[in-house]
């Protein structure tokens, strides 16, 4: 077909009289064999890797199998004697070159449905920046290093709070970054919209993904506390880490009940608003600076509006 392409553009040159233009010929496929040449390391290594399974269908196209599946075609890249530039060198190519090339098989997954306006993606940052396909710390995601790692290498911030007191267990290795956030891009996130929550994963019904593994805290309740359903657990909780027990965003605990807690508006299911702290309950006495000592149910009740049951 290429070469009839050619001919049909010299004979048009012929038919107008116009001096014969130079047709480059289009390179082509080779195989793996011509790889294995210079890059025997990677080639030898290749059967761990999950994109081996492309050369396993012998009905596969060239162009979405093995080395050339990805690189494109590699005749010139061979005849110049390894000059990148004859390639797709993914070290060479810019970030949206690098995504459309990737998301050319990896489209199918609805976890990467808002890849192109996530977070990542409008900063710059390719898949290679985090996975490494030749020489990867992990065979499962094909990540460059340990998941925390590759996160940390730009949220230092997010590595600080870690370090804190009390903390998920994210540097135990007993979860992982992805367990809340989804690194491809998620859905705008329904709740604590003034904090702008980045790529947040959810769960059930637009959840939360702290319900996922504290479904105690789920509900439905016939009671519940509004801060849940308005702010989500960010209202009181501060996710990564804090010197305060329970990850709370305050030491004492009567602080930071008082922020809503100041008898404002008349709003939420029940229509009462926020109530007001009573009378009785004299916070420069010490019994009254715990709220949870009695509000037992803070995160919502099925048997009564103040939730001390």
């Amino acid at each position: 077909m290429q070469r009839q392409g050619r001919n049909r553009v010299l004979l048009f040159c012929l038919v107008a009289g116009l001096p014969a233009l130079r047709v480059e010929a289009a390179p082509q496929f080779v195989g793996p064999t011509a790889c294995r040449t210079c890059h025997p390391a990677i080639v030898a290594d290749f059967y761990r890797n999950p994109h081996h399974k492309t050369t396993l269908d012998a009905a596969a196209p060239p162009e979405r199998s093995g080395c050339e599946g990805c690189h494109g075609p590699a005749s010139d890249h061979v005849a110049a004697k390894g000059d990148k530039s004859k390639i797709q060198a993914f070290s060479q190519m810019a970030p949206r070159q690098v995504l459309d090339n990737c998301l050319r098989c990896h489209s199918e997954s609805l976890g990467r449905a808002n890849i192109r306006r996530s977070q990542h993606t409008l900063a710059g940052i390719a898949c290679n920046k985090c996975h490494s396909i030749h020489k990867a710390k992990t065979q499962k995601a094909l990540l460059a290093k340990e998941q925390r790692d590759v996160c940390y290498g730009c949220h230092e911030d997010i590595r600080a709070q870690f370090m804190l007191p009390v903390k998920h267990r994210v540097n135990e290795g007993f979860m992982t970054c992805s367990d809340c956030h989804n690194p491809h891009g998620a859905p705008a996130y329904v709740r604590g919209m003034g904090a702008r929550p980045r790529m947040m994963q959810t769960a059930l019904n637009d959840e939360e993904p702290c319900l996922k593994c504290h479904i105690d805290k789920r509900g439905p309740f016939a009671f519940e506390h509004a801060a849940i359903r308005v702010d989500g657990c960010g209202a009181c909780h501060l996710p990564h880490g804090t010197a305060n027990a329970r990850l709370l965003k305050r030491p004492v605990v009567f602080t930071l009940c008082l922020e809503c807690h100041n008898g404002a508006g008349e709003f939420g299911r029940q229509a009462d608003g926020v109530a007001l702290t009573p009378s009785t309950h004299n916070l420069a006495d010490p019994r009254f600076r715990n709220c949870t000592t009695c509000h037992l149910r803070i995160h919502g009740s099925n048997a009564i509006r103040s939730l001390t049951r």
